[in-house]
C-alpha cells in the first residue's frame, strides 16, 4: 500500500487535501474582493514578516539607544512599548509602519477605507500579544487583523 499520498496531506495540511479532492476555495482575498494579484490584493507573509523586521528593528535600536540606558536586557523590553506606540501612531495617521512602506505595504479596513484610531489601539494590543497574529485565516489574514476588520495589502 502506498501512503505517500496520505502523509502528503498529512504535512500539507487540510486545504491541500481539500484541493486536491477538488474543492475550490479561490484566492486569498477573493471574500473581500480584492484582486489577485498587483496593487491592492492581500500581502504575502513573507512580505509581511519582512515589514515586522524592519519595524522590530527600528523599535530596538530607538529603545537601546534612547530608553534603556545602554542596557541590552532593558532594550528588549522597551522596544515593544516603542513598537506599539509606532503601530498606533503610523497605522492610525498614514496606514503603514516604516517597515511596511519600505516593503510595499498598507494596513486598510475591509471595506477599503482607513482603519478607526481605536480600532488600530485594539489591532496593536492584539499584535503584541503575538498569538492572535500567528493565527491566520483561509485569506492569509492574522486573527488581529480578523478581529478589527483589517487587511494589509501590497502598494
Amino acid at each position: 500500500m502506498d501512503n505517500r499520498r496520505a502523509i502528503g496531506s498529512w504535512i500539507s495540511g487540510p486545504r491541500a487535501a481539500a484541493e486536491d479532492m477538488g474543492v475550490e476555495f479561490g484566492y486569498r482575498g477573493q471574500q473581500l474582493g480584492l484582486p489577485e494579484e498587483g496593487s491592492g490584493s492581500i500581502a504575502r507573509p513573507g512580505r509581511r514578516f519582512a515589514a515586522l523586521f524592519i519595524d522590530w528593528a527600528l523599535c530596538l535600536l530607538i529603545a537601546y539607544g534612547l530608553l534603556s540606558g545602554g542596557k541590552a536586557q532593558a532594550a528588549s523590553n522597551w522596544a515593544l512599548v516603542v513598537f506599539a506606540v509606532l503601530s498606533v501612531l503610523t497605522v492610525g495617521t498614514v496606514g503603514f509602519t516604516p517597515g511596511k512602506r519600505l516593503i510595499g505595504l498598507r494596513v486598510i479596513s475591509e471595506d477599503g477605507g482607513r482603519i478607526s484610531l481605536p480600532r488600530v489601539v485594539v489591532r496593536t494590543v492584539l499584535l503584541v500579544v503575538v498569538i492572535p497574529a500567528v493565527v491566520w485565516d483561509q485569506d492569509g489574514r492574522g486573527l488581529h487583523d480578523r478581529v478589527t476588520r483589517a487587511v494589509q495589502v501590497r502598494l
